[in-house]
């Protein structure tokens, strides 16, 4: 049991991490052509419609992507998380129901007036479609946030006689406890995510066409959401961390490292490097500030925080990918700060699109986003380790009743696929991207009088 429950936890984090990549790309993407064609209407300037027509290829194609890895996701789901979903089906259920509603209703079903329907729909029904699609992407965020935020932090459920989790308030349980917090964060993650990709591919444009104007604009816009977003997560974060801390104190305590608690009063160090040994309760090669962790933990000099050896050993998380993954979402992020602090810098010089070591640093920082938020996810979903539903059903009893073999069987074919389709994919990808968007991006080109039927 112990082999195969491991095989498909693993199985589970290759499937989500594909494809919550392209489930966050999806939603800033969609976000980003929405401002796009705001813009355009507002302005009338071509150069926004340029861009927008660029990007909606892209956005069509992570959409196609996204929709094959979703259906694995699924599929694995269904193939070794039975028993979950008997038990918490009640709960689970519906939740998945609505944002399934929401994806397919909503963006599929104004997808196709995006891509097709600019000259047939006139541009004020066409910005309602793509308004829809933006709108779709962020409900079926708000669902699937709900349901992993209710199995961290239970609520408005009793139990039946056979341990299944039966819905008594669905206010209470769609709205759970950390589910606030979480919603900001991953909504912010995705929009950072998706403005660092698009920042580095318009410096990686710009460096073999700095005069471009379309790709110094699309620059331009992705660094003002950088700049304006990071501060922003950067509280979020930590309001989010507040909360885990009275709620998951395991999961915070394996963050930090913390194995003992310090004597009163000593505070809370910052571990800023350290190699978490499990099998000894201690750290080695730990390299630490005294008190600075009580500074952001408990917003103090002198406070400590619950430590590790004071929870049951079959209760606490693996810490060692905790405690690293947390510390790459943070240093990326304070990566993105700089970078945007730096882009304010270089637009009052004047050097924005110019530098070219800028440009080059901007190209290495595309992933920065996407990289972290899938450490993030790391934290969130091993630091809940060893429960589902946390404090109330453990990962073990979670499993379907399959085997070790059949579960790597699964997840060979699955890699198979995923190499297949997201190769593919990766190649049609570049050759969209290999040159900035131009003026004579394929498609129909109307202007704001064609509403009215007056050129």
């Amino acid at each position: 049991m112990a082999s195969a429950l491991m095989a498909a936890r693993a199985q589970f984090a290759i499937t989500i991490g594909f494809h919550i990549v392209l489930a966050a790309f999806t939603l800033g993407l969609a976000n980003f052509l929405m401002v796009l064609e705001a813009l355009w209407l507002r302005s009338g300037r071509q150069i926004y419609l340029d861009i927008y027509r660029y990007w909606l290829k892209v956005f069509a194609l992570n959409v196609a992507v996204g929709t094959a890895s979703g259906l694995i996701l699924e599929y694995q789901f269904g193939l070794n998380w039975s028993r979950l979903a008997v038990q918490a089906g009640d709960v689970l259920g519906p939740l998945m129901f609505y944002e399934v509603l929401a994806a397919f209703f909503l963006e599929a079903g104004f997808l196709g007036i995006m891509l097709f329907g600019l000259k047939k729909v006139g541009p004020r029904l066409h910005f309602f479609a793509t308004c829809a699609v933006a709108a779709g992407s962020l409900i079926s965020a708000f669902w699937i946030l709900s349901a992993n935020s209710w199995m961290q932090t239970p609520a408005g459920f009793s139990l039946d006689a056979h341990g299944r989790f039966i819905a008594e308030d669905w206010w209470a349980i769609i709205f759970n406890p950390s589910f606030p917090y979480r919603l900001a964060h991953m909504t912010l993650a995705a929009l950072l995510g998706s403005a660092t990709l698009v920042a580095g591919i318009s410096a990686w444009q710009l460096l073999k066409a700095s005069h471009n104007p379309r790709a110094r604009l699309q620059f331009s816009l992705a660094l003002w959401v950088i700049t304006v977003l990071t501060p922003l997560q950067l509280v979020v974060g930590d309001l989010h961390g507040q909360h885990s801390l009275d709620v998951q104190p395991q999961k915070v305590a394996a963050i930090e490292g913390s194995w003992t608690r310090p004597p009163p009063g000593a505070g809370e160090p910052l571990r800023l490097l350290a190699w978490p040994d499990q099998s000894e309760r201690r750290n080695h090669w730990e390299v630490a500030i005294p008190r600075i962790g009580s500074l952001y933990l408990r917003h103090d000099l002198s406070s400590t925080i619950t430590a590790l050896d004071e929870f049951p050993p079959e209760d606490i998380p693996p810490v060692a990918p905790v405690f690293f993954a947390f510390r790459l979402m943070v240093g990326l992020g304070l990566l993105m700060l700089g970078q945007g602090l730096i882009s304010l810098i270089l637009r009052r010089r004047q050097r924005l699109y110019s530098a070219h070591w800028w440009l080059r640093a901007s190209v290495l920082m595309a992933p920065a986003g996407f990289v972290a938020m899938l450490s993030g996810w790391i934290v969130t979903e091993v630091g809940r380790q060893p429960f589902t539903v946390y404090g109330l059903m453990r990962t073990a009893d979670s499993l379907s009743a399959v085997s070790r073999a059949q579960v790597l069987g699964s997840t060979w074919l699955i890699l198979l696929f995923y190499g297949l389709i997201f190769g593919l994919g990766l190649w049609v990808l570049l050759r969209l991207l290999r040159e900035p968007p131009q003026a004579d991006e394929p498609g129909p080109q109307p202007t704001l009088a064609d509403e009215t039927g007056h050129s």
